[in-house]
C-alpha cells in the first residue's frame, strides 16, 4: 500500500514539484492550498494525488483537510510544510497585522501539522516532517521586519519538534532555500538574469525527497541549497 504524503503551499513552483516528486516516488499526495482551481487541474495530472483547498492559517479548515487525507490514504509519511507568508518592510511601516497573519501561516500552521503528524508517525513506526525556509530564518535585515521573525521562530520551532521527536523515529528538517526561485514572477522580475541565477523547483523536490529518506543513522536538520552563482 502506498504511503501518504501531505504538502501545504501547493503553488506553481516548490509546492507543485514537491508533489510531482513524491507522486513519482509511489506515494499517494495531498494537496493543500488555498488555489482550488490549481490543485484541481494538479491532481488531474497526478492520478492517486488528492486536492485538498485549505488556508493553513485556519485552524479548523486545517484539521478537516488532514482528516480528508487520513481517511483517503491513512497515516501520514511525509508532512512537507511549504505555504508560507510573507511581506516586505522595516518595522516602523509594517502592519503589525501582517506579522500576525505570516505568524499563523508560518509557524503556528506548522505546529498544527506537526501535533497531528507526529503522532500518527510514532504509532506507524517514523516518518518526516521538512518546513521549507530561506534565510531569513537566520538573519533579520531592515525590511523583512514582517517576515524574518516569523521564519526565525518556524525554525526554532522545527528544532524542538526534532529534538523531541527525532528519538522516537520522526525526522523533522528544515530546508533552507538561499535563492530566487525559477518561477514567472521571478522571472519577470529578473529578466535579465541568466538561467543558472535561479534555483529550479524540481531540484528543491530534490532535495526534499532526499532528506525525507536519509538513513537513520545520517539524519540532518539543517539543510541550505543555493545556486553556485548565489552569493552567501
Amino acid at each position: 500500500m502506498k504511503s501518504l504524503a501531505i504538502v501545504t503551499g501547493v503553488g506553481p513552483g516548490t509546492g507543485s514539484a514537491m508533489a510531482r516528486r513524491f507522486h513519482a516516488g509511489a506515494y499517494r499526495v495531498a494537496m493543500l492550498a488555498r488555489d482550488g482551481e490549481r490543485l484541481s487541474a494538479l491532481a488531474a495530472e497526478l492520478p492517486d494525488s488528492l486536492a485538498l483547498p485549505c488556508d493553513v492559517s485556519d485552524p479548523a479548515a486545517l484539521a478537516s483537510a488532514l482528516e480528508k487525507a487520513e481517511a483517503w490514504a491513512g497515516p501520514p509519511k511525509i508532512i512537507i510544510h511549504n505555504a508560507v507568508g510573507g511581506a516586505f518592510g522595516n518595522f516602523l511601516a509594517i502592519d503589525p497585522k501582517v506579522i500576525e497573519r505570516n505568524f499563523q501561516v508560518n509557524v503556528m500552521a506548522l505546529l498544527h501539522l506537526a501535533r497531528w503528524a507526529a503522532p500518527r508517525m510514532e504509532a506507524a513506526g517514523g516518518g518526516a516532517i521538512i518546513a521549507t525556509g530561506n534565510t531569513s530564518a537566520l538573519r533579520g535585515r531592515a525590511n523583512f521586519a514582517g517576515f524574518a521573525p516569523t521564519k526565525a521562530a518556524q525554525r526554532i520551532l522545527l528544532e524542538s519538534i526534532a529534538r523531541e521527536m527525532g528519538p522516537k523515529g520522526i525526522h523533522a528538517s528544515y530546508l533552507l532555500i538561499d535563492a530566487v526561485i525559477d518561477v514567472p514572477w521571478t522571472r519577470e522580475r529578473y529578466s535579465e538574469a541568466p538561467d543558472d541565477f535561479f534555483i529550479q523547483p524540481a531540484d528543491i523536490a530534490d532535495e526534499a525527497w532526499h532528506i525525507a529518506h536519509q538513513p537513520r543513522s545520517a539524519w540532518s536538520f539543517l539543510t541550505e541549497v543555493r545556486p553556485f552563482r548565489e552569493t552567501w
